[in-house]
């Protein structure tokens, strides 16, 4: 899909570590940009293809310093920050970010600010989700540098949350009972077609400075959609029941209980949903002409993300970014946890497979191949997770054969990956502490291996130690067999579940 750019510009990028901005990033690239992230976690970035090939910037985009260094020097900065895993504080974090970026865009002389918020329409409420859009959009607009705003409904593609709600509300429920925003109308638009027109913007004349709204060809309803999805997936028909009392907040825990994104992420874009959210123009294609077949209708859009799932090859998914809940406080190395509470939990094996072998298991551990201890266990606690609006076990894995810094694994997020020597995985389950699991991998010196396992957890007050004692009766069964069954699968060969399957 690569355009290559009228003039080469450098361009600075937020929210690289998200699911628009990590696809965004190659595409500047493949075009000829020169390109800089602002990330608050440069260590995120270390694994992915592009990470050699880009500026990075650390910082936080509330940090006014930080933000005004990582804009010096830019010709065009892509704002792709939205707080929706920030709960019910996302509207003011949205808005003061906007508002740091503005002054600092103002202050570098940027020549150009392009920003991907929501269709909103002009007669009706909007839902807080659109209406803080909207406000962002307004703050960048007033902020004197010349901006596109491109406003889109529904992103279709592999990894989006989006996209994610419909596929897993369409496979899993052969017959739904469903609020009444089922019957919103909606034009969906296929990730290739927005990275297009992200890419185009860069080179927009100086004197375009207004929204535009970008919608793939097709306009239905949501459960046109289930039903489209039904088809091109080779699903027998779905039977839709609207019922009118659904509110946002049971339809946000039906969605959550149902598929991988959490309550508190999903309230906001089923309350989105309510909206009708169709274009009102197409004037973007004056400067960003439709490609030669046209913009990809809503089933090649779908077609393209389930063939990308089957094949393994998801580039980013709305699980990069932080979710409720998540820490970003030290390791559990760090010497700030001197005279704190540390519950250890750690165990060693030695086994005749090689270190490689046992490596291979470690690391496709999880997502469809489970934890290697009491699969019912794990699925309880994934589902308790999810009632207190948790994000449970459903994230799954990006891939099943290899993991980055920065993926979400289950309910676990990957901190640090030493290739064949080390896996340390942070909790995302609501807990009342932090905890962490590690597998260190090591070569004995008879050519075996040794694996030793380590969970780690840091009580917050009262009731984090209350937890750890309550659980920790059962670190035995799910622990001990844990390192156990791993050591027998690396001895027997065993491969994760989508390798098994490529094999």
């Amino acid at each position: 899909m690569a355009q290559t750019a009228a003039t080469p510009r450098t361009c600075l990028v937020t929210g690289a570590t998200g699911y628009i901005g990590g696809r965004l990033v190659p595409e500047l690239l493949a075009a000829g940009h020169r390109v800089r992230v602002l990330t608050r976690s440069p260590e995120k970035l270390r694994d992915l293809p592009w990470a050699g090939r880009v500026e990075v910037a650390r910082g936080d985009a509330t940090d006014e310093a930080a933000v005004a260094a990582a804009c010096s020097g830019v010709d065009v900065v892509y704002y792709l920050i939205h707080s929706l895993a920030q709960g019910a504080a996302f509207e003011e974090t949205d808005r003061r970010t906007a508002e740091v970026m503005a002054r600092a865009a103002r202050e570098a002389a940027v020549g150009r600010l392009v920003y991907l918020g929501g269709l909103a329409p002009d007669d009706e409420e909007l839902s807080p989700h659109l209406r803080s859009r909207a406000e962002v959009a307004a703050v960048l607009l007033g902020s004197g540098v010349p901006t596109a705003v491109l406003r889109a409904a529904v992103v279709l593609g592999s990894g989006s949350a989006s996209f994610e709600m419909l596929r897993y509300l369409t496979e899993r429920l052969p017959v739904m009972v469903t609020p009444r925003w089922v019957h919103s109308r909606i034009q969906p638009i296929a990730i290739r077609d927005v990275l297009r027109y992200l890419v185009g913007s860069a080179d927009l004349p100086p004197d375009v400075h207004r929204c535009f709204d970008i919608g793939g060809p097709d306009v239905m309803d949501y459960a046109e959609m289930m039903a489209r999805y039904a088809v091109v997936a080779q699903l027998p028909r779905r039977r839709i029941l609207p019922v009118p009392f659904f509110s946002p907040s049971l339809s946000s825990h039906w969605v959550g209980l149902i598929t991988p994104v959490p309550a508190p992420i999903a309230r906001p874009l089923v309350e989105s949903l309510r909206n009708t959210v169709v274009v009102g123009e197409h004037d973007i294609a004056r400067y960003v002409p439709d490609p030669p077949g046209g913009l990809l209708g809503f089933e090649e859009a779908v077609r393209l993300a389930i063939q990308r799932i089957k094949d393994h090859d998801v580039a980013t998914r709305w699980s990069s970014a932080s979710v409720p809940g998540a820490p970003s406080d030290p390791l559990p190395t760090d010497p700030d946890w001197a005279g704190g509470s540390l519950y250890l939990d750690e165990r060693t094996r030695e086994t005749d497979a090689a270190p490689e072998a046992l490596w291979r298991v470690v690391e496709g551990i999880g997502g469809e191949t489970g934890w290697y201890s009491f699969p019912l266990a794990w699925e309880l606690r994934g589902l308790l997770d999810r009632a207190v609006g948790g994000v449970g076990l459903r994230r799954g894995r990006r891939n099943p054969n290899d993991l980055y810094v920065g993926d979400a694994l289950d309910f676990w997020r990957v901190e640090e990956v030493e290739d064949g020597e080390l896996l340390r995985l942070r909790a995302e389950m609501r807990v009342p502490g932090l905890a962490w699991l590690e597998f260190h991998v090591e070569r004995t010196a008879s050519g075996g291996a040794q694996l030793r396992q380590k969970a780690t957890f840091h009580p917050r007050g009262l009731a984090g130690h209350a937890y750890w004692w309550s659980v920790a009766p059962f670190h035995g069964f799910v622990f001990g067999s844990m390192i156990r069954n791993i050591c027998r699968a690396a001895e027997q060969g065993h491969r994760p579940a989508g390798e098994a399957r490529a094999a």
